[in-house]
């Protein structure tokens, strides 16, 4: 397996890039989108319906007693508060792909495509936690910090090395793994 070591001038780059995204995302989501909480309310709402939309496709009795809970069976299953909507996870791809060398044109197709998949994931995770909240619920705890964290932030991780190995520059030096 190879890996991809960036010259000099290109990790700089990357680190002077994502270092803007980050300050970007700083001032323009913390300071300003997250106090005025509509953005992550809407996200949240979407994530929640879709999540109930998917258990009741999979023949769960799912209803959403309010805009952000989801219950099984009637019983309160799980809440999708602004930290666990993607949000977060959608900028840290965005970012990743944009601030590593590669063709614009790539790039923006890749980061909806990448985007979306996570955004399924993350209806996945929830679908599951509400499952696993119904059926199980002396886990949901662990697997909602450990288990769903290891799978949503490996799975960004799969993704951002798909983009490396097909799209890194032709003349980055590659080293043996």
């Amino acid at each position: 397996m190879n890996a991809v070591a960036l010259p000099a001038p290109a990790l700089r780059r990357f680190l002077v890039v994502a270092g803007a995204l980050y300050l970007v995302w700083f001032f323009g989501y913390e300071q300003w989108l997250a106090p005025d909480g509509r953005l992550d309310a809407a996200l949240c709402n979407h994530i929640a319906s879709t999540s109930g939309s998917a258990l009741r496709a999979m023949g769960f009795d799912a209803s959403l007693p309010q805009p952000t809970w989801l219950a099984v069976e009637g019983r309160p299953a799980v809440i999708v508060g602004a930290p666990c909507n993607g949000l977060v996870l959608y900028a840290l791809f965005t970012g990743f792909i944009i601030a590593f060398p590669g063709p614009w044109r790539h790039k923006l197709v890749y980061i909806p495509l990448g985007i979306g998949l996570i955004f399924l994931l993350n209806i996945g995770r929830v679908v599951a936690l509400a499952l696993n909240q119904h059926y199980a619920h002396q886990s949901v705890d662990f697997n909602h910090h450990y288990t769903f964290s290891f799978v949503v932030y490996g799975f960004i991780f799969y993704l951002w090395m798909r983009w490396v190995r097909r799209y890194t520059p032709s003349d980055a030096p590659t080293a043996a793994a």
